[in-house]
């Protein structure tokens, strides 16, 4: 179920679409059906790969650079990134994952990276002739990664020795290099402090990767990353020293911004899905679709992903006009994953046994949503974070 629209088959909501952001869904829409139908991406999730075509298309179309600094090509802002990920999540849903990683890292050297970090870097990312992942997890810590984080770096000389584990990190296998936080000197009255931000090439002596074997998001490799005094240089560090944590939470409404619409994308693409096997489903002299529990089920999911993206709206209405997002961006996130997984178990139940078929996209789906729930934060701490700010209550973590 894509956006609702007027009679003219215009964006509705003037907050999310303009008529130019309306046309830029629709040639991604032509751009995925020709390159990446479903079966396509279906063949890509059983093989697990990376759909190179399809990047290279969205390449073409200028995408990586949409929000991105504008001294360096960027365009648009993080209103045209939600329609470019929605776009993608309803079909190859792992190319929109990437894109979100791609559009953190683009906020985090546009914002924080020196001048010669911007121009080595940008121009390639807004191009998409670059790929870069970001490294943050560890083993011993996902949410409380701060007060946790193992990885270090110290100085040698003119250079940096990094050291250290990180997990559950994404496009790491296929990146041209990382943003890595490490800790650099213990914390000084906050967990937060002591952290730095590097950028770090890949295939640099002493750093190994390995990809995991996860359930979901087949088409783009998630990874552990070992560092094993990696040397970088001075001018690896993004932003300041022991400032690195502080400028990751800087990005994180972004982020979440971009997560939601994610999972809004791919609760359309199986909405979708889901009533166009109603219609055809003959049951019982009728077809599904015309079963009053069925059609509950499905007015619900649509009202579930409409709430949740005039929640996005809004959320990234704020955010272009560079407000403060943060409250609004975590109700979205923690909208939009549970619509998706409402959608996507009820898409599965319906479909019955087309649903437990891996030969119908509504599995994928239905795998791939679970993601947002725990991703770029568990919706337990997004709701941790609700209560102390926004209702005012006592902290409770």
């Amino acid at each position: 179920m894509r956006p609702l629209t007027d009679a003219a088959g215009r964006q509705a909501d003037p907050i999310s679409d303009t008529p130019e952001r309306a046309e830029l869904r629709a040639e991604l829409r032509r751009l995925i059906a020709a390159t990446s139908p479903a079966a396509e991406v279906l063949r890509l999730d059983e093989q697990e790969r990376f759909d190179d075509k399809l990047h290279e298309a969205l390449r073409r179309l200028g995408v990586h650079a949409v929000g991105g600094h504008p001294d360096h090509g960027g365009i648009g802002d993080i209103r045209d990134q939600t329609a470019v990920i929605e776009e993608l999540a309803a079909g190859p849903t792992s190319m929109a994952v990437h894109m979100v990683v791609q559009y953190m890292i683009t906020h985090i050297l546009g914002t924080n990276g020196s001048p010669e970090q911007r121009e080595e870097w940008l121009d390639r990312l807004h191009t998409g002739a670059a790929k870069v992942s970001f490294a943050l997890s560890e083993p011993a810590g996902g949410t409380d990664i701060a007060r946790v984080m193992r990885t270090t770096a110290r100085r040698e000389g003119d250079h940096w020795l990094l050291s250290g584990q990180k997990t559950w990190i994404s496009g790491a296998l296929g990146a041209d290099a990382l943003v890595v936080l490490a800790r650099t000197s213990p914390a000084e009255g906050s967990s937060v402090d002591g952290v730095t931000m590097f950028l770090v090439p890949a295939g640099s002596p002493g750093l190994q990767v390995r990809e995991l074997p996860t359930v979901a998001v087949h088409g783009l490799d998630t990874c552990e990353v070992f560092f094993d005094d990696v040397a970088v240089p001075e001018s690896a560090v993004v932003g300041a020293v022991g400032a690195g944590f502080r400028q990751v939470v800087a990005t994180l409404n972004r982020e979440r911004i971009n997560a939601a619409a994610g999972a809004i994308g791919a609760a359309s693409g199986a909405l979708d899905a889901a009533v166009e096997y109603a219609r055809g489903r003959a049951a019982f002299g009728s077809t599904l679709g015309s079963f009053q529990a069925v059609q509950h089920r499905l007015v619900d999911g649509a009202l579930a992903i409409e709430s949740a993206r005039s929640l996005l709206a809004r959320a990234a209405a704020v955010e272009a006009a560079g407000g403060r997002a943060d409250l609004l961006s975590s109700m979205a996130k923690i909208a939009a994953s549970e619509a998706a997984v409402k959608v996507t178990q009820d898409g599965m139940e319906i479909l019955g046994g087309a649903g437990f078929s891996r030969e119908f996209p509504m599995q994928r789906w239905f795998r791939d949503v679970r993601l947002w729930v725990f991703a770029p934060l568990a919706n337990d701490m997004v709701r941790n974070y609700l209560g102390e700010r926004l209702l005012e209550l006592p902290r409770s973590f």
